[in-house]
């Protein structure tokens, strides 16, 4: 008798049953004490030579990051690790500049070190509509909506992008504010960004304001790239009473930029950001933001990797809800 043979006999995964005879505590007592059962009446012996086998095989979980300033990300990485650790896997970060090919790259990494399973945060869709086929192992796209991908191997885990961007400028609108301006991801490189900008451009429609290019401008999730493309905006639309930033960190970045300018936030300039980060509501002004579940999400892409990699789950692609956080960054001028 095999783990395979416990695992048909008892109705769990391959992955399960090796977790309960190793004393995992992520095993309830009830699928426990089936398992041991199973072991007792057909006198199942471990074969250890088998097991050191097993054990020096890859147990490890690829965690693949877009971008090294998104301070979302942090806490949503640290609770995969926690999480990961606590089932008897290993935890890889790997980070990745904005204009790396995410499957290329996974591909490699699948060959080199055979993970189980990979989660990716922040990345870009298209390479995964046109190369999926080169990744071998489950997936899930965390913070990115996956539904527009094709393969069995694919799951994902958002917030509805386009509802809560629409929501950040609904909000601008509805205190008054009539030229707002935009700063955002480059689309070729963040998919999430042109999910915001889509739900900005029906807030823009619905008010009956007009939307161009000259009151948008694009730059990196960093605080650098965010206080260049600011001052770029401002001077081109110095009536803008408004911004939408997709990020905090990239609302923080503007807040310095108009700060240096001899302006502040928000009695000449509001801000609203994205995420709902920690150091946001830390900032002076406190940033108003739309806020992310990130343990949520965190906690359902590390579930649904591992139901797949156990056999347990199908792919399926997750929406949930963002919420409006308001701070003081935004001046009611209505």
């Amino acid at each position: 008798m095999t783990i395979k043979d416990i695992a048909r006999l008892s109705g769990y995964g391959v992955s399960t049953v090796s977790r309960a005879l190793n004393g995992h505590p992520d095993v309830n007592e009830e699928t426990r004490e089936k398992i041991k059962s199973i072991v007792r009446q057909y006198k199942f012996v471990p074969n250890s030579n088998a097991r050191q086998l097993k054990q020096s095989i890859s147990k490890s979980i690829l965690v693949m990051v877009k971008g090294t300033f998104n301070l979302f990300f942090a806490p949503i990485i640290e609770y995969m690790q926690s999480q990961t650790d606590k089932v008897g896997y290993s935890c890889i970060v790997h980070y990745l500049n904005e204009d790396d090919d995410e499957v290329k790259l996974a591909e490699r990494f699948c060959r080199e070190q055979k993970p189980v399973g990979i989660v990716f945060l922040g990345i870009n869709i298209e390479p995964f509509k046109k190369s999926i086929r080169l990744i071998n192992v489950p997936c899930v796209l965390s913070t990115t909506y996956g539904g527009e991908i094709e393969g069995d191997k694919i799951s994902s885990v958002s917030i509805d992008d386009v509802s809560c961007g629409k929501m950040a400028v609904d909000y601008l609108f509805d205190c008054g504010h009539k030229k707002i301006g935009v700063l955002s991801g480059s689309f070729n490189i963040s998919y999430t960004s042109a999910l915001r900008f889509k739900g900005c451009q029906r807030s823009f429609e619905e008010h009956g304001a007009k939307f161009d290019e000259s009151v948008y401008e694009t730059c990196a999730f960093s605080f650098s790239s965010a206080y260049e493309a600011a001052n770029a905006l401002l001077k081109k639309n110095p009536d803008i009473t408004a911004i939408f930033a997709m990020s905090d960190t990239m609302a923080i970045g503007a807040a310095r930029a108009i700060a240096d300018m001899g302006k502040n936030v928000p009695d000449d300039i509001s801000i609203i950001g994205f995420d709902g980060t920690e150091m946001a509501q830390y900032y002076n002004p406190k940033i108003t933001t739309i806020r992310q579940p990130a343990t949520k999400i965190a906690e359902l892409s590390i579930k649904q990797l591992l139901d797949m990699v156990d056999g347990r789950g199908e792919p399926k692609h997750t929406l949930l809800t963002g919420e409006l956080i308001e701070g003081e960054s935004v001046k009611k001028i209505n």
